[in-house]
């Protein structure tokens, strides 16, 4: 699998995402300047990390979905090539148009940094067919703006078409307000768009892949993603 992790000023996740995809899935990864207007030859997975592009001026991921690489990222998901945006990655992915829905200010109006608990709704897709459909796994988060809200007939449409992919639950996988912890309609915690090759996470899986963190819960997405080349 070759991977290009995009870079935009303020991004400050892309070498944990290189490393998680270099150890977890065997994966080439290239880091490619938010100018540049072609993705590397061969490109299999585009990933927009997490930090604050841009500072988060205007609306976070604003300003980075008008970057010149966008039209590439766009491309390639037009050709059925995978993208995976991560916390201010999702961000940007709805702002570029690559997903429905916004991400606001967290409910309480505070920056969360936590470990979360994430149910997978789903394992038949090519970023969830490392775990199993119902399955818990912990990951961190760490945002100001993850609180996901589309209108009604969006958020219909994705609960129809089994776009939900990842929601926020207690660690044994039962909704509940007090670990929906920024207020996300549904629970959402991450979906997918409707061709199914673009997905948008708000939670940091690139970091719990490793033992020194005392959790690996991660690995899954990235060992799947691996997998889906390798199959």
């Amino acid at each position: 699998m070759k991977s290009a992790v995009l870079v935009f000023p303020g991004i400050n996740r892309e070498h944990d995402m290189a490393r998680a995809l270099r150890l977890c899935a065997g994966s080439d990864t290239a880091m490619v300047w938010h100018t540049e207007t072609a993705l590397p030859d061969g490109t299999d997975l585009v990933v927009l990390p997490g930090g604050f592009s841009y500072g988060d001026y205007l609306r976070c991921g604003a300003i980075a979905a008008r970057a010149p690489v966008m039209d590439a990222v766009r491309a390639h998901a037009a050709r059925g090539g995978l993208v995976l945006g991560v916390c201010n990655g999702f961000q940007i992915l709805c702002e570029a148009g690559l997903l429905p829905g916004v991400l606001m200010r967290n409910a309480g109006l505070k920056f969360i940094c936590k470990d979360a608990f994430i149910r997978v709704e789903r394992a038949d897709t090519p970023f969830t067919r490392g775990y199993k459909a119902g399955q818990v796994i912990r990951v961190p988060v760490a945002h100001g703006e993850g609180n996901y809200m589309a209108d009604s007939e969006t958020i219909a449409r994705l609960e129809g078409e089994g776009r939900i992919v990842f929601r926020y639950t207690t660690p044994d996988g039962a909704l509940s307000p007090e670990w929906n912890m920024n207020g996300s309609i549904y629970a959402i915690a991450g979906i997918l768009n409707a061709r199914g090759n673009v997905l948008g996470m708000m939670p940091h899986p690139e970091n719990h892949v490793e033992d020194t963190m005392g959790c690996t819960d991660g690995r899954g997405l990235f060992a799947g993603l691996g997998q889906q080349f390798a199959a």
